[in-house]
């Protein structure tokens, strides 16, 4: 069993999935970053790094991330010891396992994904739209847009109940229509919350890790595992 003090700091996007199922007891060990961080690799990876500097006790603390475009990469763990998904892509935690994430993108490459967590975080093409407009101009927002999502072919709502899904089907289906000008069809999938509660379980007893997860000790740094 793990015996040093647990803290998670986590995207902000997997917020309801954490909340959800996280022990009550370790509310409030959770930090929340903001989803935007993802769009600099480099603004990300020196928050997280920050955040984890500013733990003085020596701790074990998850990570709610996946690799992020190697935003994660050479992220240090210092006094203490790091336990993160083993995964690309935080869609494979939404999905439940990076093999189904594997198995989707194979058979459905081209899928720009949606949950509620990026919803709440007000991350979707058409808000995203609505900033570049405010920000840039239509023309340019256009532009950018156009060349970001031109390649993708599908929009898909990811929930993890038919609750989930209802909820946030709104205004998935919003995002959906603005993205018919590429052609990309809607549809939703029924994710797991597996991941998580792996991970939730790896904290409390890193034995329970297996290969599905990276542990980094003290002194160590992420790399990658490809």
């Amino acid at each position: 069993m793990n015996s040093l003090p647990i803290v998670f700091i986590a995207c902000r996007v997997f917020e309801p999935l954490l909340v959800r199922h996280i022990p009550a007891d370790w509310k409030d060990r959770v930090t929340f970053l903001d989803y935007g961080l993802h769009a600099n690799p480099k603004n990300l990876r020196k928050t997280l790094q920050a955040a984890i500097d500013e733990i003085k006790t020596p701790s074990l603390i998850a990570l709610g991330y996946g690799l992020c475009g190697n935003g994660l990469k050479d992220i240090q763990s210092g006094i203490h010891t790091l336990l993160m998904p083993k995964t690309e892509d935080c869609i494979a935690v939404f999905l439940g396992s990076d093999e189904a994430y594997r198995k989707e993108f194979n058979a459905h490459p081209g899928t720009y994904y949606l949950t509620g967590g990026w919803l709440e975080a007000g991350s979707d093409p058409l808000k995203e739209y609505e900033k570049y407009v405010e920000k840039y101009g239509r023309k340019t927002a256009d532009y950018v847009m156009n060349e970001q999502y031109k390649n993708y072919k599908r929009l898909a709502l990811v929930g993890h109940s038919e609750e989930d899904l209802a909820q946030y089907r709104e205004r998935a289906l919003r995002a959906a229509e603005y993205c018919k000008q590429w052609g990309m069809d809607y549809c939703e999938i029924r994710g797991s919350d597996s991941y998580i509660r792996r991970l939730i379980e790896a904290a409390a007893d890193l034995s329970q890790a297996g290969g599905a997860f990276l542990v980094v000790p003290p002194g160590g740094k992420i790399e990658g595992w490809q």
